[in-house]
């Protein structure tokens, strides 16, 4: 479909989304949290007879994640920090449970449907992804995907910055 453009009509563009840096950034935020989302079904799925009154907070992890890998590929800047701050407390869980999962020797305890040894090496894999995702959060809410130029057209053409 055509658009066309009254003159003097005004059109706004996101200069900072053109970047190379930008779109990789915004490519890595994304993997990460998709690659967060996955490792977290795996240890959910696997330990799932074992866990125990976390499943709720791992499902809503998921979902969480799912939204904003899906919110920050169409650029909504405005999640990054969410993310990171998301990112902090699933890496404080990981880093607190990944060596609990090794710990299974003990009397009473039984086996998950998974190898706990493979379940206790994806939840310590899932940490260093959260450090990832925190500092590539960070660098692209600096790098100003929100900014918006006005371009008007005709001959009272101007630039404005919106913040």
């Amino acid at each position: 479909m055509f658009s066309v453009m009254s003159p003097g009509a005004t059109v706004i563009e996101h200069p900072n989304r053109d970047k190379a840096g930008s779109r990789s950034t915004k490519a890595i935020v994304v993997a990460l949290l998709l690659a967060t989302a996955l490792l977290l079904v795996i240890v959910t799925a696997g330990g799932w007879t074992k866990i125990q009154g976390a499943k709720g907070l791992q499902i809503a992890f998921v979902v969480l994640y799912l939204v904003l890998a899906f919110s920050i590929a169409r650029w909504r800047s405005g999640l990054l920090p969410v993310a990171a701050a998301l990112a902090i407390v699933l890496l404080l869980f990981a880093a607190i449970s990944g060596p609990e999962w090794f710990a299974r020797n003990k009397d009473g305890l039984s086996d998950p449907a998974l190898d706990a040894g493979l379940i206790g090496f994806v939840t310590l894999l899932i940490a260093p992804l959260q450090i990832l995702l925190i500092i590539f959060a960070a660098k692209g809410f600096s790098q100003r995907w929100s900014v918006e130029v006005e371009r008007g057209s005709g001959p009272a053409r101007r630039d404005a910055r919106l913040a």
